[in-house]
Parts: C-alpha cells; structure tokens; sequence
C-alpha cells in the first residue's frame, strides 16, 4: 500500500473504511484473522494496526510472499500461538507452499524457541548458583597472576635461581 493510499484511507469515514480494509485482508489471505473482527469496532485501534501490519506482512520489497508466510509460521511456532499458528498454516497452504518448507520453518521456530529458553534459564541458573570450578579456575589464576613469569627469576625460582 502506498502513502497516498494510507493518508487518503487516513482522510476517509472509519465506517467506510474498516470494510474495505477487512475485504482486503480477505483477499490477501483468504479469511480475517480472528484479532482483526475483535477490533473491528474500535477504529481508533483497527485502522492504523491494519496498516502497519500491512506494511510489514505485505508490502516488504525484498521478501517474498512465501517467505513471509513461512516466517510467520516459524514466529507463532516459537511463541507458541496455536490460533496463530494454525492461520498460517491455512494461508500457506492456499499459498501452495509445500508440506516440507513449512515443516522446515516449524523446525527453525521450535530450534530458537528452545536456544531462548535455554540461553535465559542457564543465565539465570549461573547467576544463582556460580560454578565451582569457576571459582576453583579463578582462584588459580590469581595464584598465577602472583607469580613471576621470569624463568631466571631469583624470587620465584628459587630452584633455579643462580645462588650468589
């Protein structure tokens, strides 16, 4: 959707425009995603959503359809949203995107959600319980860091130390 198209859709009676903007959609997708007829009824919200979401799903110049369908099936995936995640599916198999790919972005979405579990929890565990054998490691280094590093050094080698 181009800017002359939003600032005029911007201009318009909301009473004209969520219609035409939920038959869009439709056409897009093949169905009104059920957040969508939530808001419907509230202009002030629908309106400007609509056109952002418009923007983002839709009017990318360097993604392609697929692409964005499988994104947003990878996306409701990780966050777990069955009604999203059932939409898309819907949509991508309108679309005619394969079985395989959208089993693939299904992967990928399970893959980043488990990394994020894993990545915070195991943050939040060493944050409570440090490791002992990096207290062990630390104490070490500084017993290291103490030491003189000279191999002719008189004090801390005192085994090989020329004795005068």
């Amino acid at each position: 959707m181009e800017l002359e198209d939003i600032v005029e859709i911007l201009k318009s009676d909301p009473e004209k425009v969520i219609p035409e903007l939920l038959d869009d959609v439709r056409k897009q997708y093949g169905e009104v995603p059920y957040i969508m007829n939530f808001m419907k009824d509230l202009p002030e919200i629908f309106i400007p959503k609509t056109l952002y979401d418009n923007s983002i799903m839709r009017e990318f110049k360097n993604l392609d359809q697929e692409t964005v369908e499988l994104i947003s099936i990878g996306v409701a995936s990780a966050l777990r949203c069955e009604h999203c995640l059932k939409m898309h599916l819907r949509i991508a198999k309108r679309k005619g995107i394969p079985k395989e790919k959208i089993f693939s972005a299904i992967m990928i979405g399970a893959s980043l959600s488990n990394a994020a579990v894993l990545a915070e929890s195991t943050r939040a565990l060493a944050s409570e319980f440090p490791d002992e054998n990096e207290k062990k490691n630390g104490k070490d280094k500084e017993k290291e860091e103490e030491q003189c590093c000279d191999p002719d050094c008189e004090v801390c080698n005192i085994a090989g130390a020329n004795v005068k």
